[in-house]
């Protein structure tokens, strides 16, 4: 039986892909900061499903946090099949109005914690011959759209790279780029997300089901939902800077308050 291993597996995409995995059999391991509540999530789906299911406290924030989670992933008498690097936030404010502190933890969180978990993995996974790795980013990453968006975009870049350059070794890497999700995200980054049309909203569990489909797919790149698709196909014939007006009009209408 396979072991996935999930970073922020307690809440929004994380638990769903936990969930999934878990009803599909998968035995895991969820990583988040909260001790507590990854043991309640960790008791509550291996009673329903039956599966092993570990915990790991980590801080991605942190150096200490990263190296707890590569050293997981490292191990070689059990093996990560799979691993989602699902673990991210955003920060309430434009740019400069964000202490530049904040915008240097994001980027450790959504950038170089994604680099050295992914490398972790797929280092053992290329010598077994079989492996995935689903890199969590957002259709911001193709709109010019502060910090947030630019290090979406860097996921994006590098999953669809690294992917390419492991092309026939067994190892499938993705980068899934949900729109608007019905999660913890923007209560906790202190967005009103109250004025965001219903049409715009997906379910987690939908997200976490489209992604796990197009992984099988060998797919490099996941957009769930016809929608954001059309969106994102219609984005890319706008010129550049007609597309970053039409961001920032967005992001003032539906963004943080």
């Amino acid at each position: 039986m396979t072991t996935a291993l999930i970073t922020g597996a307690t809440a929004g995409i994380g638990a769903a892909f936990a969930r999934r995995l878990a009803r599909d059999g998968h035995h895991l391991v969820l990583v988040a900061r909260d001790k507590e509540r990854l043991r309640e999530h960790a008791t509550a789906l291996h009673d329903r499903h039956g599966v092993e299911v570990s915990v790991l406290a980590a801080d991605l924030a942190a150096d200490k946090g990263i190296s707890a989670v590569e050293k997981r992933l490292s191990e070689r008498e059990h093996p990560v099949d799979l691993l989602v690097n699902n673990a991210g936030f955003g920060n309430k404010g434009r740019y400069l109005d964000v202490p530049v502190e904040d915008e240097l933890t994001m980027l450790k969180v959504h950038c170089e914690a994604v680099l050295r978990l992914t490398s972790a993995a797929v280092a053992g996974m290329r010598e077994r011959g079989r492996g995935g790795v689903v890199n969590v980013a957002s259709v911001a990453a193709f709109v010019p759209r502060g910090t947030y968006g630019a290090s979406k975009a860097w996921v994006v870049q590098f999953t669809q790279g690294a992917a390419k350059d492991l092309a026939g070794s067994g190892v499938r890497l993705m980068a899934l780029c949900p729109g608007f999700v019905r999660t913890e995200f923007h209560e906790r980054a202190g967005m009103d997300s109250g004025n965001i049309p219903g049409w715009m909203w997906l379910d987690a569990d939908a997200v976490a089901g489209a992604a796990m489909k197009d992984l099988a797919r060998g797919r490099s790149l996941c957009i769930p939902d016809a929608r954001y698709k059309a969106l994102m196909g219609a984005a890319r014939l706008l010129p550049r800077e007609l597309l970053s007006k039409a961001s920032t009009t967005t992001g003032r209408r539906y963004g943080p308050r």
